[in-house]
């Protein structure tokens, strides 16, 4: 019952904090961060447990849950879950660290922040569509309220737009699950992936395009993204931080977990307009962020561009191109999480996010400067740090297949290395804006929840295996699934 446990900590975490009395704010937080930081150890200890060597699924959980629907309560992690779940409860834990500085109704706000990790979380584990489907609805709530009360702007027109957006994309997913359920009479995972060869290959390619609709939002893949960049300017920052490092994943996630197994032809027949739509969105992305003045929207945009890589990975059916999609999920959801985190520390302290009212910062804040340097590289890419890594896989493997999206794919990056070092100039190099010579460096708190994703950041960077072996029997058999002759 591990896997039901991770979903469980959560749910007993809002119910103590139910409990609680309003004006007891220390005791909530604690509370809050006791549950994500038991929900961590949770995922580290069946990552221990786990053998990376097997394919198959692992500490499966199968119960009837509706029986005239055949619906189960159908839990499993593989090569494919398993980065996610633990990328969901790490960053879980340390926005949750983050959130120690909201101002006012905690209470409320820690109750939908746990809501909202039991979401992910479940999306991640669950095997039966009926229950990701739920899963994945249960997001969208605290989402919304999160970004609509304590975010800041726009932030009641930002809400609105996620929610719509992302309910437009769920409604067209809903629309294909009930096709396949009318097609197959199941709801469970194992059993689609097993009879979605045998589906008619024109509904194979209606129902992929279904399903690609309310992942695409997700994601988000152009033109399907304006809703991102609002969400994450009035979004508060450790919101920021799973709407960047989590939630865009859950999209990525769908492809690997449903539409390429459960619809191998429709995969095979979308394959170049997903690589065209992974190159739009790096390049596009990468421009787009070089234009913005606002450092969070800047990042924002990043995530657009980066988010390509996945697409780009996904469409080449290779196991260089695949593995490196997977990676490029882990690897954004550690490096903009910290970027998020970054933009937040500086916020708080000077209430801007313009990068025209900085300058002169190394020298007055120099740990919060090398900090924001050591991530800014592994987001342009730097070899030697984990985003170079999953970015040569996706475009080393998808070279031989989608030449010409390949070629240039490889502009976004040239472009993500110019609009980067433009930031540190920007906020760190020339004469220090008098404004800011009282300035404060990172405090205790705000360096522990940016050195563990420094140190997974190089770690990775040096040795990709650590988390390669863990994915990439998984998507052998994944790809050896969809390419199978028929």
């Amino acid at each position: 019952m591990v896997l039901s446990s991770l979903l469980l900590v959560p749910l007993l975490g809002i119910l103590a904090i139910l409990a609680a009395p309003r004006h007891a704010e220390r005791l909530i937080q604690r509370l809050a961060t006791l549950a994500t930081a038991l929900t961590l150890g949770l995922s580290l200890g069946l990552l221990a447990k786990f053998d990376p060597q097997l394919a198959s699924l692992q500490f499966v959980e199968r119960l009837s849950w509706i029986p005239p629907l055949g619906v189960f309560y159908h839990l499993g992690v593989d090569g494919l879950s398993l980065p996610m779940v633990v990328l969901t409860t790490l960053l879980s834990f340390l926005a949750c660290l983050a959130s120690w500085g909201i101002p006012e109704r905690k209470k409320e706000y820690f109750i939908l922040y746990l809501l909202l990790e039991l979401g992910m979380v479940g999306t991640f584990l669950a095997l039966d569509l009926f229950l990701f489907y739920v899963f994945w609805e249960v997001v969208l709530v605290p989402m919304y309220f999160l970004i609509g009360i304590w975010g800041g702007g726009r932030r009641e027109y930002s809400a609105f737009k996620f929610f719509v957006y992302t309910l437009a994309g769920s409604l067209a997913m809903l629309l294909g699950i009930l096709a396949l359920y009318v097609q197959t009479h199941t709801f469970d995972m194992i059993q689609l992936a097993a009879a979605g060869p045998a589906l008619d290959p024109g509904l194979q390619k209606l129902l992929f395009f279904a399903f690609f609709l309310g992942f695409a939002i997700k994601v988000p893949v152009f033109p399907f993204h304006t809703w991102l960049p609002d969400a994450h300017v009035d979004a508060p920052t450790p919101i920021s931080v799973l709407l960047a490092g989590v939630l865009l994943k859950m999209g990525g996630y769908g492809f690997f977990r449903i539409s390429y197994p459960l619809f191998p032809e429709g995969a095979q027949w979308f394959a170049g307009c997903l690589a065209t739509l992974g190159m739009i969105n790096i390049v596009y992305g990468a421009f787009v962020a070089m234009a913005q003045t606002d450092f969070k929207k800047l990042v924002a945009y990043s995530s657009v561009s980066h988010m390509g890589f996945v697409l780009l990975g996904l469409a080449s059916l290779t196991p260089e191109g695949m593995n490196g999609a997977m990676l490029q999920m882990f690897n954004h959801g550690i490096i903009t999480g910290g970027m998020f985190l970054l933009v937040g520390v500086l916020y708080d302290r000077a209430h801007t996010r313009e990068l025209s009212a900085f300058g002169g910062l190394g020298a007055r804040v120099p740990v919060y400067a090398g900090l924001l340097t050591f991530f800014s590289l592994a987001s342009l890419g730097l070899p030697g740090l984990s985003g170079f890594v999953s970015e040569f896989l996706s475009l080393i493997g998808t070279f031989g297949v989608w030449r010409w999206q390949t070629v240039v794919s490889v502009l976004g990056i040239v472009v993500s290395a110019a609009y980067m070092l433009t930031v540190l100039q920007r906020v760190l190099l020339g004469p220090l804006n008098d404004k800011w010579t009282q300035l404060s460096d990172a405090n205790l708190r705000e360096l522990v929840t940016l050195v563990p994703l420094l140190l997974i950041i190089l770690g990775v960077g040096l040795w990709p295996l650590s988390v390669l072996q863990w994915q990439d029997p998984s998507l052998r058999a994944l790809i050896q699934h969809v390419l199978a002759p028929r």
